[in-house]
């Protein structure tokens, strides 16, 4: 498995221009009643409770507290809409699943919301599930994998926190989970690294953004 082929110039500025544009928290639906018209192209970030979700999404469009980390991990209880680039694309962010301190009817609830929501969005155009470059894939990573192969919704990994391993560990763990991903018929093929904290494949994934909102 291999990250090629790589964005053209082009696509890279247009990915950069997409998140460095207007940004703004519209709501937090606890019901997918709640849900804004499905009116555009819709990519949502999940992963497990301090993979990092908060401060990629803040890191991706430049923005210090758009995203909000919770004090306490897996607080966060709602489907969180931003209107990216004046409504050229909603971006989601889904609860974070995986906190033991959390009671399992919470995250039976969180899950159930989940489950609705990846079924009935028919805008939605790609999941990216974030995963700690320091753990690989854990558990409960399989299970939202299966979920969304279920789901027939596109996904694709990011590896998060890679300035937090070495260069061989990280690969290493980029290489597991491509031959993972194989078996999983709805998974990209290529799996993301990045680095909040140092900007590492931050353009790529903001390119990969682009490409989806021309959906």
């Amino acid at each position: 498995m291999t990250e090629t082929p790589q964005f053209s110039d082009e696509a890279l500025e247009a990915g950069r221009k997409l998140c460095a544009g207007p940004v703004e928290f519209v709501l937090g639906a606890a019901d997918l009643r709640q849900l804004p018209e499905g009116d555009r192209p819709e990519i949502a970030f999940a992963g497990r409770s301090n993979v990092g979700k908060s401060s990629l999404i803040n890191a991706l469009l430049n923005r210090k507290g758009l995203a909000r980390a919770s004090a306490e991990p897996g607080k966060t209880r709602e489907l969180n809409y931003f209107d990216l680039g004046e409504g050229r694309m909603w971006l989601v962010d889904l609860p974070g699943f995986g906190y033991a301190k959390v009671s399992r009817s919470q995250q039976a609830k969180w899950v159930r919301l989940t489950k609705q929501y990846l079924q009935g969005r028919a805008n939605l155009r790609r999941v990216f599930l974030l995963i700690d470059s320091r753990r690989g894939l854990m558990a409960p990573d399989l299970e939202t994998m299966e979920m969304l192969d279920t789901a027939a919704v596109t996904y694709q990994i990011v590896l998060t926190k890679s300035d937090k391993v070495k260069a061989t560990e990280r690969e290493k763990v980029r290489l597991d989970i491509g031959q993972t991903i194989k078996k999983h018929p709805a998974a990209h093929p290529i799996v993301r690294v990045t680095s909040s904290e140092k900007g590492a494949g931050l353009p790529e994934l903001r390119a990969e953004i682009g490409q989806l909102a021309e959906v």
